[in-house]
């Protein structure tokens, strides 16, 4: 009976023993330094692109309406129909424009009448300049009724509205509206900083939702001479050839413009770490046998590198394998 307590209590304290061995091997894998591996801080020329959203908008957009009110007798052209300059698109009540003809056929008759006179001394100067006036007026006011009756194409391009039918009267909404669509534009908003950088002419690549993967060449034709005061944003124009009006008014585009090579701080893409549920992105950086855990702000994702636009120094250390067991101000040994 003795013997079997005896070996119960052995076992009892081999048990006890491991633990705390176990324990004692944990504890020393804890205080250990963690292993890392690190990489150098390295700098280079970076293009500095910056991408822009806005609306596509025709290059020339003109509303088709008359003067005064009139009721509309033929209207010759549906929306999407393509239109030329000068083309007679609505025909308006001439009802005024027949009753003002047969006014200077009269006037035409009594003109050479009093002209007749006037020649062999029947009828004085001031009745011959008298109605040689009503003449030019009457004339003038057919000229201007004639092109406020006839409604022309200003400019070439397609019919995007029609707001009545034939027999309306007009009221005051333009009748039609006709856009060029050959070049279309964009108007973006650049911040300052890149002011002196901007130039008319300068290459700009723009992409569509409508035409995912397809890029369209672009440039800028207005630098507007001003800064908005709260955005701090100056307005650039950017015009888009459009030769097979594949891009239209009203599309969401987003235009890329790359300015000048500027010397960024670069660091691996393993060396970058991601806040748990936050979208901050930091870098452990290694000095002096300790690492620190640092906020940084990235720009551009290129091939294994990212660039830093602040939150680490040229010619620092950051970690780039390790991170698991790390925290602020802990030491580490460096491996290769």
């Amino acid at each position: 009976m003795k013997r079997i307590v005896f070996v119960s209590m052995a076992l009892a304290a081999c048990l006890m023993f491991g633990a705390c061995g176990e324990q004692k091997e944990e504890k020393k894998k804890e205080d250990a330094k963690p292993e890392v591996k690190i990489a150098d801080v390295v700098t280079s020329l970076v293009p500095q692109i910056e991408t822009y959203t806005a609306t596509v908008e025709s290059d020339v957009k003109n509303n088709i309406a008359p003067n005064t009110p009139y009721r509309i007798e033929k209207i010759f052209v549906e929306v999407g129909d393509q239109v030329r300059k000068g083309q007679v698109l609505v025909q308006l009540d001439a009802s005024n424009l027949r009753q003002l003809k047969l006014q200077i056929e009269n006037q035409k008759v009594e003109f050479n009448r009093t002209s007749q006179l006037y020649s062999v001394g029947g009828a004085s100067k001031a009745e011959y300049d008298n109605a040689k006036t009503q003449l030019d007026v009457l004339s003038t006011q057919y000229a201007q009724l004639v092109q406020n009756t006839q409604l022309t194409a200003p400019i070439s391009g397609v019919v995007t509205a029609r707001n009545y039918d034939n027999g309306d009267m007009y009221s005051g909404t333009p009748i039609l509206t006709v856009e060029q669509l050959n070049p279309v534009k964009l108007i973006i908003n650049v911040s300052e900083v890149y002011y002196k950088n901007v130039v008319v002419g300068q290459p700009v690549e723009v992409s569509l939702d409508a035409y995912e993967g397809d890029v369209f060449a672009g440039k800028v034709s207005i630098k507007y001479p001003t800064i908005d005061k709260t955005t701090h944003t100056f307005p650039v124009e950017v015009t888009v050839s459009n030769s097979n009006q594949k891009v239209r008014p009203g599309m969401f585009a987003r235009a890329t413009i790359s300015f000048e090579e500027i010397e960024r701080v670069m660091v691996p893409d393993m060396a970058i770490v991601k806040q748990v549920g936050a979208g901050d992105r930091y870098v452990y950086t290694y000095k002096d046998g300790k690492v620190s855990y640092d906020k940084v702000e990235l720009g551009r994702h290129m091939g294994e590198q990212y660039e830093v636009k602040s939150g680490v120094e040229p010619g620092a250390q950051v970690v780039v394998a390790g991170m698991a067991r790390l925290a602020n101000g802990r030491e580490v040994t460096v491996v290769k």
